[in-house]
């Protein structure tokens, strides 16, 4: 497999989990989104939305959005189960994967923050108001339904890695490097850290991937 991404792309973070964690061997083409190499003709004609993920499996079109993505690699790879068999289960980790993927994490991309600086005026620090407050409607929402409902276990759903903790792991990264604070979500830094320890993870880790600044 091959897959277009990028360093700080929580998206391909996420995908670069799910393969690790499934033993499939793929390439990662780093594109650099802040010079803009996503909206470059080339890639446009692969992907006309100009984002990350873009995974091609063999000689089919390509596969775009992490969560088609995860799915896809669901159905058709054997290895780890990252998705609960049991229906009600299956469509809670789903549901809890979407507050992140569907609901949060589209409010910070770049795209977003270069729009409402360069078509708004927005300054940098109301923007970054901005970021701060999609990062915490999110986690709150994570906090309070991991730490009420009874599906969690020592990951989001039960005892085993699933999607949602893909998903979740990629947002509490980002914390890390916006600066967010994350005292009060304690079910969320215990998950993201259970999640954090696995080997599959570490070498998916956004800062150890080519681009990625010095630590």
């Amino acid at each position: 497999m091959k897959m277009y991404g990028n360093w700080r792309s929580a998206a391909a973070f996420r995908v670069r989990i799910a393969m690790n964690l499934k033993g499939i061997a793929y390439e990662e083409i780093f594109l650099d989104l802040d010079v803009g190499d996503q909206f470059k003709p080339d890639f446009l004609a692969i992907n006309p939305q100009g984002a990350v993920p873009t995974l091609f499996d063999g000689d089919g079109p390509p596969l775009t959005q992490s969560l088609a993505i995860l799915d896809y690699l669901e159905e058709t790879q054997a290895g780890v189960k990252l998705l609960p068999t049991e229906p009600r289960a299956r469509a809670r980790a789903r549901s809890l994967a979407q507050v992140v993927a569907c609901d949060t994490h589209p409010l910070y991309v770049p795209r977003v923050r270069t729009f409402l600086m360069e078509n708004y005026g927005l300054p940098r620090e109301r923007m970054l108001e901005f970021l701060r407050n999609a990062f915490t409607s999110g986690l709150k929402v994570l906090e309070t339904r991991l730490s009420t409902e009874e599906g969690t276990g020592r990951f989001c759903q039960g005892d085993a890695v699933s999607h949602a903790d893909l998903c979740l792991v990629s947002l509490w990264v980002g914390t890390g490097i916006f600066g967010i604070e994350t005292d009060s979500y304690p079910t969320v830094r215990r998950i993201a850290e259970t999640v954090l320890a696995l080997d599959a993870v570490v070498r998916a880790h956004p800062l150890r991937q080519p681009g990625a600044p010095k630590t």
